[in-house]
């Protein structure tokens, strides 16, 4: 078992590798400032996000403590995973939110399969199975994709589950660090499967999950995408744009100050904004990586 001193060893070189080559990119826009109403909207799926760290058990009975109380209208449907070779994973229904959530768990640093995971850099397609008629232009991070491929199925078949028992017609994709790049994937995938439903990803942390092609898939096809980023926090910097990869639009920004900026465009350089923000390794902070994002720290 890796410890935490060993994680953050590996990491910090993982950053410094990726870090030192960014690539810049062009201004994307002016960023503006989110109301506190507008914060205070993302509040019920920061703790959706929080909650997926929980085990299968406690998310499948909703007694995950904090972040299950925090959304005490949920209705579970199936949840799975070990939270080792497979993140833990939950899907239910917000008759509040009048929505299904889709949950992924985030990477664990005491477990060693996850962190290997997040290590599989090279970029790969699609599998032509689970994602029909995707362009094999559109490559993705292999160590995402094989994680998501994990639970695909078991997800699609829980998910068509809480459609037909709940009338739903929306489903969000909620998660943080690598449950944040599985539940991208899984708005690309669930509406090839599912198209008569309009489905969202609500973000934490996300790190880059695929190329070029790919952020302009996402942009052109998932109805509604926002990825959330904390101050310093380097993960979303990962990996780096000189290796092809790049960030969808959709860009929330929490700064210094705890103003939430929104960034349009994809990775929008303006200091506002997480490339500006953190340029390179020795500007990061990885405690930042777990929030608070308005009050909520990632972790069961």
């Amino acid at each position: 078992m890796i410890t935490v001193q060993q994680h953050r060893f590996w990491l910090c070189l993982i950053l410094v590798f990726h870090l030192a080559f960014a690539t810049p990119t062009r201004r994307q826009g002016s960023v503006s400032s989110l109301s506190s109403v507008q914060v205070s909207s993302f509040g019920p799926f920061a703790r959706y996000a929080s909650a997926a760290y929980c085990s299968a058990s406690s998310t499948l009975t909703w007694t995950c403590g904090e972040d299950c109380s925090a959304n005490p209208s949920f209705i579970p449907v199936a949840s799975g995973g070990n939270g080792d070779s497979e993140q833990w994973w939950y899907v239910g229904y917000d008759p509040t939110l009048d929505t299904v959530i889709v949950g992924h768990q985030g990477t664990n640093p005491k477990e060693i399969l996850p962190l290997l995971t997040d290590a599989d850099l090279a970029p790969a397609p699609l599998s032509s199975s689970l994602f029909p008629s995707i362009s094999p232009n559109v490559m993705v991070h292999s160590g995402f994709r094989d994680a998501q491929a994990m639970s695909a199925s078991d997800v699609l078949s829980a998910v068509q589950s809480a459609l037909g028992q709940h009338g739903a017609t929306q489903v969000t994709m909620v998660g943080h660090s690598l449950g944040a790049a599985i539940a991208l994937l899984d708005a690309v995938y669930l509406p090839l499967h599912l198209p008569e439903v309009t489905c969202k990803a609500i973000l934490y942390g996300l790190p880059r999950v695929g190329n070029q092609a790919f952020a302009d898939y996402v942009d052109a096809h998932v109805t509604s995408m926002n990825h959330i980023n904390n101050k310093k926090d380097p993960i979303p910097t990962m990996p780096g744009m000189f290796m092809g990869y790049r960030h969808p639009s959709g860009e929330i920004h929490v700064d210094q100050s705890n103003n939430w900026m929104a960034c349009p465009g994809q990775d929008n350089p303006s200091t506002e904004c997480e490339v500006g923000a953190v340029p390179n390794v020795f500007e990061s902070d990885e405690s930042d990586h777990d929030g608070p994002y308005d009050g909520v720290v990632m972790g069961c």
